[in-house]
């Protein structure tokens, strides 16, 4: 294979997307409204993004006691402000959320504010019963940052039955931007795992505030909606993956880095 460039990657796979991003509406750790996240991932070059805010299983800025279909439009108004003013901007902005389970956290994708409304059953699911609830209705679970080690986190739990893919790049462990969950070899056990098990693997930043990190998962072409998002992901489209600094295969196989190049990204 030719060597690779980060020119020549950023100009096959043109499209990119933070898959893994908060806002302050969602999640109690978010620094920022939608609305304002969106225009620094536009400034940032972004083609789009999913908001994954934390849902009631883990830092929820939504009131847990509130009636089922009032804490889902709670919920979702950091994505409802973000996709307000990425219609205004032209960035897409897409529906996600990140479920806890006791430090445990998930990625979903392909799902609506309006199908959480429909299914309160996912509220008390487990994890094997998530997998189930979310697949049935087309969705993608993929495993967040499995490898991290944080004090929110009592134990590395693995699920490869019950996951789609793994988080094999997160900006906030990589990122010279990133000030929290630091680390050389998260990102790496991630990837090893992922293709020991045979699954597809993401890329995303976690960003909490508009100090966008430039992580995320670049396609060539551009992605219709959440469901084409699952469709590339899983159905063998060739993508790369980054944090803003090294760019890696869909396989997980180092393609370039910045820094190697002495590059410096925008």
């Amino acid at each position: 294979m030719a060597k690779w460039t980060v020119a020549a990657i950023k100009e096959a796979y043109p499209y990119l997307y933070e898959t893994h991003l908060h806002t302050s509406q969602g999640s109690l750790c978010g620094r920022a409204e939608g609305r304002q996240m969106a225009d620094a991932c536009k400034k940032a070059g972004y083609t789009g993004i999913f908001v994954t805010d934390h849902n009631w299983g883990g830092n929820t800025a939504a009131d847990r006691s509130l009636p089922w279909e009032t804490w889902v439009s709670e919920f979702a108004k950091g994505y409802l402000d973000a996709k307000a003013e990425g219609d205004r901007i032209g960035l897409d902005v897409f529906f996600g959320w990140e479920a806890g389970f006791q430090g445990t956290e998930f990625l979903i994708f392909g799902l609506s504010p309006e199908w959480l409304a429909a299914h309160p059953e996912i509220r008390e699911a487990q994890v094997e019963e998530q997998y189930r609830l979310v697949k049935a209705d087309g969705g993608m679970v993929i495993h967040a940052h499995p490898f991290r080690e944080e004090a929110y986190i009592p134990e590395i739990r693995l699920f490869p039955a019950f996951v789609d893919g793994v988080e094999g790049m997160n900006a906030t462990h990589t990122s010279p931007l990133s000030v929290s969950h630091k680390s050389t070899v998260y990102d790496g056990q991630a990837r090893v795992y992922a293709k020991e098990h045979k699954l597809v693997m993401t890329a995303g930043s976690d960003v909490h505030s508009t100090a966008v990190f430039g992580g995320g998962t670049a396609f060539a072409g551009k992605l219709s909606d959440s469901r084409d998002f699952i469709r590339a992901i899983q159905g063998g489209e060739e993508y790369v993956l980054t944090d803003g600094v090294s760019w890696y295969s869909r396989d997980g196989e180092l393609l370039c880095t910045a820094a190697q190049e002495g590059e410096q990204e925008e």
